[in-house]
């Protein structure tokens, strides 16, 4: 009688999916704590054997596939289909993440009235809340007929459901939930989210659906679930905001049919969420008088430029090791900036405590607000402000110079379109022809920068 062959069991975390051989406190990959389960590890196969593939599809050449017009969907928001490259792609998956409450399933909801109002088919999958929730929220946002409604975790049933019903559009709310009945462990595991996401992949590519996932943040505001989620689907796009203000920003991740780092900026109202068409006259607000430590600077979002201010207040610490808090900005930067202004600039900043915040609860990850925070971090130590209607925008290098950035042709005309008057540019982007209204400092070191200050 042959022996049987014993059962291999591993251990992954629940959170990134990292294996481990043994259970430990901690995950190895991810470090977070007691979030490792012991899963079963399949038999070996006997080694790879050779099959007969005569019938599978043929190497081709690129230049004689046949690569027809992408099929867009528009969402009837103009700032969601900016991020998304134009519209939803006809058989594409989106994977829409967010702190929870900060209006996922409230625009994708807006977003499939809308569709249903045009004529198309659109259906929303809810795992996590009831008919009746959706259906209020719905005449909250005063949503017509049309939309199809289903609550539902079982993707077997999902999927059932959606070959009668044929949808263009199938929102799931959220993947978290889901859960497939070939498996045993509970929705939300690891493995429970990488199937379920694998099937409803497949359904979309095999029937032209598109379909939206909903997915969980981490603490650290990172997807929950396994990596493999973001590999899978053809765009990734991440809800941010800060709760004590009414803005929401949607920034495209990733993105196979579109521009990356595009956002798409949202008003939270009782009615649900209204477009900004001109986020920049949202962001900026215009002092009766010029303010110490206060920086108008043009950034850029994908293809977007746009105009925030950047404020920093500098005061003698009190403690052994200053504080240096960065909210908006990246602490590294803001570090090196620090540096440069001690070194090059002669403003002795070691004893002193420095906080810089981008108003309006946005974060800029561009090289393009060094110059404007040098700038505020000077005008508050020494308690002189920037002249009314400045912007600036410029990189700032170790040695002091100031170096070029992209888009600064649009960043010029922004501001000009705004109502400025002076704007503070490295002497790359200085324009070659003068624009109406607006007066060009070029500027080559940090020291010139320093200089316009009044």
């Amino acid at each position: 009688m042959p022996k049987a062959k014993k059962e291999k069991t591993a251990f992954q975390c629940r959170e990134c999916g990292g294996a481990a051989p043994k259970w430990s406190g901690q995950c190895p990959e991810c470090l977070a704590w007691n979030t490792l389960e012991e899963v079963r590890v399949p038999g070996a196969g006997g080694g790879l054997r050779l099959a007969n593939y005569a019938g599978d599809p043929a190497v081709q050449d690129i230049g004689q596939v046949a690569a027809p017009a992408m099929q867009r969907i528009a969402s009837g928001m103009a700032e969601l289909d900016r991020v998304l490259g134009g519209g939803l792609v006809a058989g594409s998956v989106v994977l829409l993440g967010g702190d929870p409450g900060i209006g996922k399933s409230t625009i994708l909801l807006q977003a499939l009235g809308n569709i249903a109002a045009a004529g198309g088919k659109a259906l929303y999958l809810s795992g996590e809340e009831s008919a009746e929730q959706i259906a209020l929220r719905a005449r909250r946002l005063e949503l017509g007929g049309g939309l199809r409604l289903l609550c539902e975790n079982r993707v077997e049933r999902v999927l059932a459901l959606a070959e009668a019903e044929r949808p263009a559009v199938l929102v799931v709310d959220s993947i978290q939930a889901m859960m497939t009945e070939t498996l045993q462990s509970a929705p939300g595991s690891v493995a429970q989210v990488r199937e379920s996401a694998a099937a409803l992949v497949r359904y979309a590519k095999q029937t032209g659906c598109v379909v939206v996932l909903v997915g969980h943040v981490t603490k650290d505001g990172q997807l929950a679930g396994p990596r493999l989620l973001e590999h899978v689907v053809d765009a990734v796009l991440y809800f941010e905001g800060d709760r004590s203000t009414s803005f929401r920003l949607i920034r495209g991740i990733k993105n196979r049919y579109g521009a990356l780092n595009e956002i798409g900026v949202f008003a939270m109202t009782d009615r649900g969420l209204k477009e900004v068409g001109n986020p920049s006259a949202m962001f900026i607000q215009r002092h009766p008088e010029a303010l110490p430590g206060s920086v108008i600077f043009a950034t850029r979002e994908g293809t977007r430029p746009l105009l925030a201010e950047v404020q920093a207040l500098v005061d003698k610490s009190a403690q052994v090791n200053p504080r240096r808090l960065a909210v908006g900005l990246e602490p590294n930067r803001l570090a090196m900036i620090l540096a440069v202004l001690q070194r090059m600039a002669g403003c002795p900043l070691y004893d002193r405590d420095v906080f810089t915040n981008i108003v309006g609860g946005i974060r800029v990850g561009e090289t393009g607000v060094d110059l404007a925070l040098a700038l505020a971090i000077y005008s508050s130590f020494y308690g002189r402000p920037l002249a009314d209607g400045t912007v600036v925008f410029g990189e700032l290098g170790l040695a002091g110079e100031i170096r070029p950035v992209q888009g600064g042709q649009e960043r010029l005309k922004e501001a000009q379109n705004l109502g400025f008057t002076r704007a503070v540019v490295p002497k790359a982007n200085a324009p070659k022809k003068p624009l109406r209204g607006l007066t060009v400092v070029a500027v080559g070191r940090v020291g010139d920068a320093l200089e316009v200050l009044c």
